[in-house]
């Protein structure tokens, strides 16, 4: 289960949480724009964007989570089991394999209006990476300063979904998702109204009971609607300390905690990672369920006319300050 979000303060800042019951070794991986990306089958392409996000990175080739170029365009893909449906390969189009969507994008399109245009004509294949990994089934969110959609690969074929909250999760599609926000128009940031009756002396007893009824549970249903009552509501400063900050408690909002969501033989859904990317200034933020502390790594710090891929370690170990310690 995972949940990504695009928030917009002075800057636009993009990131997802990666929920799952085990780890990749992944890492924030800078792929600079000479790095030579070599597709299955739309062939090489040598001179591109520069991107940040995370990765798992076999045999050199960057298999991104998530991710952000330079031009400021971001993607992440979630998981979709059940829902998602690739074609074979078809004569005339692009045809990219699941794992080769989020850096072909990336590397090829500077915003969302270039994205669109070139997803028209990709046709994206089952192929697997390697005969060991399994096809992951995704759909995927897209965003720039601009806006964000998201795009799924279904039985009826090719949907693009306008995205105007800025948020996805996992299963159902998105347009059900979507419409299922109808269910929670009641919902506020403010005090409740007694609607109920005009006969009756209702009160509220506490603070945040407008937000009465918003669903706490793991489901990605139900943390689509929380996490987008949370971001859509959230009122956060325009620095970079204060909007980082805000990101990450926005999406603290859909962590999973270890021993919550039972997954079979002793095994527990973690929020693995959360990140969040300042898609203006190329740096990439992350925490891990071992440690809280905010890491960042600058895409900009790198020398990105290079050839070779920048590989950062995720930063595992809590790392806890202690103020008064001799």
């Amino acid at each position: 289960m995972c949940t990504a979000i695009a928030h917009q303060t002075k800057d636009l800042y993009f990131g997802r949480t990666l929920d799952n019951d085990f780890s990749y070794v992944e890492e924030v991986t800078v792929t600079p724009r000479n790095f030579p990306f070599r597709f299955r089958s739309a062939g090489e392409v040598s001179s591109h964007y520069a991107m940040i996000g995370m990765a798992f990175v076999p045999d050199g080739f960057p298999l991104y989570y998530d991710g952000v170029n330079e031009k400021g365009l971001c993607m992440a893909g979630l998981n979709f089991v059940g829902s998602a449906c690739y074609a074979k390969e078809e004569a005339g189009r692009i045809n990219l394999a699941q794992f080769e969507f989020v850096p072909y994008i990336l590397a090829t399109c500077a915003d969302l209006k270039q994205a669109l245009e070139r997803i028209g004509k990709i046709n994206v294949t089952d192929t697997p990476y390697r005969d060991d990994m399994p096809v992951a089934q995704l759909h995927w969110i897209i965003a720039d300063k601009h806006g964000a959609v998201t795009v799924e690969f279904v039985k009826e074929g090719l949907k693009i979904h306008e995205n105007p909250v800025g948020v996805l999760a996992n299963n159902p599609p998105f347009g059900e998702q979507l419409s299922n926000l109808n269910d929670y128009m009641r919902l506020s940031a403010g005090e409740p109204e007694n609607t109920f009756s005009k006969k009756l002396d209702l009160k509220a007893y506490s603070r945040g009971m407008g937000a009465f009824g918003l669903p706490g549970d793991l489901s990605s249903k139900s943390r689509f609607v929380r996490a987008s009552f949370v971001k859509l509501n959230s009122v956060s400063g325009d620095s970079e300390e204060e909007s980082v900050n805000q990101f990450f408690h926005i999406l603290g909002a859909v962590e999973q905690t270890r021993g919550a969501c039972a997954v079979g033989d002793n095994g527990y859904e973690i929020t693995v990672y959360t990140s969040c990317c300042n898609a203006d200034k190329g740096v990439y933020y992350y925490t891990t369920y071992e440690n809280h502390a905010i890491s960042a790594v600058d895409m900009h710090a790198e020398d990105l006319d290079k050839t070779q891929l920048y590989r950062y370690p995720v930063v595992r170990r809590e790392r806890i300050y202690r103020q008064n310690e001799n």
